[in-house]
């Protein structure tokens, strides 16, 4: 997803670096004309604003870790991966210690959103960098919020997915079920496009489900991740979560089946097993 949004940037006239762990996913930015940084450091020295994208809460605090050195006074750190509120609070910590301002901006939205500037930013820190922000996340993004303090960007974000991946396997249980009782799943789609629960979602994957056919616009495994990480937010603020807790046993199970860099909705795999 970070290349698509590095791309959007590019193309609205910012001047972009880049940097990434694996070198060769940097090429296709820097081929659009972004520089290339030879450490993380070195690409927030050269930006004003850093963005952040990457897959789990290690990788988050491993990069801001490595990017410290790069910011100072002046500087904005966004990060928009999808971690947990204790893991954002660290990595605002190690930001803020340079004298740079954080955010935390998790985004809603998966591959093809990101490739048409189309993202839900959920932010969260210090209001100020928000505001700087303003130009470049509605070039990434159909839309943004500010929700206060660290750690509500990361939880509502977590919110959102743990309804969505709830959602996805009750997707599959009524495809799988129809197709057990010889109903035609397109009809069975069109049924559900008419309805209360039409939804973007269902249409979406429906018919690559219905194919079988899971290319990786969100992969399981990430899927998988923030279902555990909802749950233990959960667990926390002592709140039960039946739904989810059966729905993420599901992933558990379709990632041990091999899915794991499959799309998400390669859970069906499981409902059938």
């Amino acid at each position: 997803m970070g290349v698509p949004m590095a791309k959007n940037l590019i193309n609205a006239g910012h001047e972009v670096t880049v940097w990434n762990r694996t070198s060769d996913a940097a090429k296709p930015v820097v081929d659009a004309g972004a520089a290339l940084a030879a450490t993380a450091a070195e690409a927030c020295a050269a930006s004003d604003v850093t963005f952040v994208m990457v897959s789990t809460p290690e990788a988050a605090t491993a990069v801001a870790r490595a990017a410290k050195d790069g910011l100072s006074a002046g500087k904005g750190y966004v990060d928009v991966s999808t971690v947990d509120a204790e893991t954002s609070s660290a990595i605002a910590d190690i930001v803020r210690s340079t004298g740079a301002e954080f955010l935390e901006a998790p985004v809603s939205g998966s591959k093809k959103p990101a490739e048409d500037g189309a993202l839900i930013f959920l932010c969260a820190g210090d209001e100020t960098l928000y505001s700087r922000c303003r130009e470049p996340l509605e070039t990434m993004g159909k839309a943004h919020f500010f929700l206060g303090d660290v750690g509500q960007g990361a939880k509502m974000k977590l919110v959102v997915n743990m309804i969505m991946g709830s959602m996805m396997t009750a997707f599959a249980e009524g495809l799988t079920l129809s197709e057990k009782c010889n109903l035609d799943p397109e009809t069975l789609l069109q049924v559900i496009s008419l309805g209360a629960i039409a939804s973007p979602m269902f249409a979406l994957k429906g018919p690559t489900m219905n194919a079988g056919a899971f290319p990786p616009a969100f992969p399981l495994k990430h899927q998988q991740k923030d279902m555990r990480l909802a749950i233990a937010l959960a667990d926390q603020l002592r709140q039960e979560m039946p739904v989810a807790a059966a729905a993420n046993e599901l992933y558990k199970r379709a990632a041990r089946d091999g899915c794991d860099d499959e799309d998400f909705s390669a859970v069906i795999k499981a409902v059938k097993k």
